[in-house]
């Protein structure tokens, strides 16, 4: 199994290639939220801000956090829960600490949101968001692991979410010392993050923070330590490149920059009710 370098894209003001190697050709963007403290003076509130071209899969281990968006969805997303976000030919929206939990306690948060490209047909859909909460999600236990299903389908279960490509994401628990093993489960690329706990691969010790990647038609078979948690995803790879712009990602250059003259003119649907604006860097 190869360890590539992890790819970690933030904000870029110019378009760019997304790099062929090093990455997951089916994702555009990991971002890793926390582990972090949530309480007076550090709340995770991020304004209004849009999107084309892509969906975004939000799923937290801990915590919780408040989704509105240029739909009408209003939708509060909490540990286990799966949102998705199809940003299609634009949406924009905020994604904010709910009230309740602005009382002045401590809380963690921490989780994963994974920016997903769309197909070429389907770059250009209506906006549209989906949420099923964790026990809605298909689970099974065996061999002292807990597999959670969270999108697509995998040993042999299937995600009630509408996916539009051949994606999944899977989270793993141990509960002891257990193997792994992920051959004929899944299809395409796949990232192996390490959410806690320590994975042994080869003799090599993989511990928390740490992501892997590999080719699923490799033999891919992981030693999981005692209260390990994983989270897999990943699917086939598109044929064709795809280009990133801030928020914005699609096939065509062109569509970034019409993205990008919309939204500081102001053109994208409102979140309704609120007034905030996160201009183009």
């Amino acid at each position: 199994m190869s360890v590539p370098g992890i790819l970690a894209i933030s904000w870029w003001e110019d378009c760019c290639l997304l790099p062929r190697k090093d990455k997951l050709d089916l994702s555009t963007f990991i971002d890793h939220m926390g582990p972090s403290e949530v309480k007076e003076g550090r709340y995770m509130d991020v304004d209004q801000h849009p999107h084309v071209g892509l969906s975004t899969l939000t799923y937290l281990f801990e915590g919780t956090i408040m989704h509105r968006d240029s739909t009408g969805a209003v939708q509060r997303i909490s540990a286990g829960d799966v949102g998705f976000m199809t940003a299609g030919k634009g949406v924009t929206h905020t994604e904010r600490i709910p009230d309740d939990w602005r009382d002045g306690q401590t809380r963690t948060m921490h989780g994963y949101q994974v920016w997903v490209a769309m197909p070429i047909d389907k770059e250009e859909i209506q906006p549209h968001f989906q949420f099923f909460d964790k026990t809605s999600l298909p689970s099974m236990h065996a061999n002292g692991l807990t597999v959670r299903l969270v999108a697509g389908e995998a040993f042999g279960m299937k995600s009630p979410l509408k996916v539009y490509s051949e994606l999944f994401m899977i989270d793993v628990k141990a509960e002891s010392d257990s193997k792994l093993d992920l051959a004929g489960q899944v299809k395409g690329e796949i990232a192996i993050v390490v959410v806690k706990g320590k994975v042994v691969d080869d003799g090599e010790i993989i511990e928390a923070g740490e992501m892997l990647i590999s080719k699923t038609e490799d033999e891919c078979t992981l030693d999981l330590k005692a209260h390990t948690q994983l989270l897999l995803f990943g699917g086939e790879p598109f044929p064709e490149e795809r280009f990133l712009m801030w928020n914005f990602v699609s096939h065509s250059k062109e569509r970034l920059e019409q993205a990008k003259q919309e939204w500081q003119s102001k053109k994208f649907p409102k979140v309704p009710g609120d007034k905030t604006y996160i201009p183009f860097p």
